[in-house]
């Protein structure tokens, strides 16, 4: 009885310290970062520069997986389901972790709940996007051209998309058809190819193709103008109100031992924190944001309650 006795105090004594050991070691193979968006969608770019110096900084590969639909929260729930043992992060949005809470009626994970974050990486940005052709050169001519062409068709493929679409109807006084998309990118081909009116882009995917004439941007939905394109107005200069920034973040599954969360952390910060990567980022139109993992988890809350109230206040119906 003794000799238990010794050996289960032993065992109590060692097992605060396993945690520590699996920091130290992590990571032993590759690991895998979840993208619930489109290739090219703008957190996609975000993840594969993130993902390509955690591979540097760790020895080890890291493999990006796009799983894109439902708003991201197929990609997210696959992450939540995943071993909470730091090889399987998630390059979550204020669409997978704040308004889908007010948008999918049954939305199959808990942004708060199921998830340890580990670090917010970068802000953003939408373009209010038209096809060159368009009769309408700036915002004040588009919205003339909108209100007299009722049925305009706009598509989304995000939270912020799709509640930009709806204050874009109810603050301008537009008549909108709302058409879903597996992701941005899809819906910005579709404008581009004339089959839809409108569509609001990232601005790491929406840049390029303004810079090259495929499409035509009008305005921003930051709540001022955006440093990125300070040659183009805030949607909320013609509609007072009007705001949807967006931001992207990594996240592990709920129950991932903090050590190894702040491992991650401290080797991310450590790279948003070099000026060429601030460069590389603003190249893919997003901005370092950098929040630690008690700060972003404390934003996310917030982040829930703030959009949950932009999709009541939008009258979006959840799906």
């Amino acid at each position: 009885m003794k000799l238990r006795l010794g050996l289960l105090v032993v065992l109590l004594a060692v097992l605060p310290v396993l945690p520590a050991f699996a920091a130290t070691d992590f990571p032993q193979r590759p690991l895998r970062i979840i993208v619930p968006f489109p290739a090219g969608a703008g957190p996609d770019n975000v993840a594969r520069l993130v993902g390509q110096h955690l591979q540097d900084a760790f020895g080890q590969t890291v493999l990006i997986e796009n799983r894109a639909g439902a708003l991201g929260s197929i990609g997210a729930q696959e992450v939540a389901r995943s071993a909470p043992d730091g090889y399987t992060l998630l390059m979550g949005t204020n669409t997978t972790h704040a308004s889908n809470v007010a948008t999918l009626k049954s939305l199959p994970y808990d942004p708060v709940r199921d998830f340890a974050p580990v670090i917010r990486t970068t802000t953003t940005a939408m373009v209010l996007l038209v096809n060159p052709k368009l009769a309408a050169s700036d915002l004040t001519q588009f919205l003339a051209y909108a209100k007299a062409t009722p049925n305009l068709t706009a598509g989304y493929g995000s939270g912020a998309s799709q509640i930009s679409i709806a204050q874009l109807q109810s603050r301008g006084g537009l008549s909108l058809i709302a058409a879903s998309y597996r992701g941005v990118p899809q819906a910005m081909t579709d404008v581009m190819a004339g089959v839809i009116d409108l569509t609001f882009g990232d601005f790491s995917v929406a840049i390029p193709q303004m810079q090259g004439g495929t499409l035509r941007g009008l305005a921003v939905t930051s709540a001022t103008r955006n440093e990125l394109t300070p040659g183009l107005p805030a949607l909320s200069e013609a509609m007072p109100g009007f705001e949807a920034t967006i931001w992207y973040g990594l996240f592990a599954p709920a129950g991932t031992p903090e050590p190894i969360v702040n491992k991650i952390y401290a080797e991310c910060a450590r790279y948003l924190a070099m000026p060429e990567t601030r460069k590389k980022l603003a190249d893919v139109g997003v901005i370092v944001a950098p929040l630690a993992p008690a700060e972003f988890g404390a934003f996310v809350r917030s982040e829930v309650v703030r959009w949950s109230a932009g999709v009541r206040a939008a009258g979006i119906q959840p799906q």
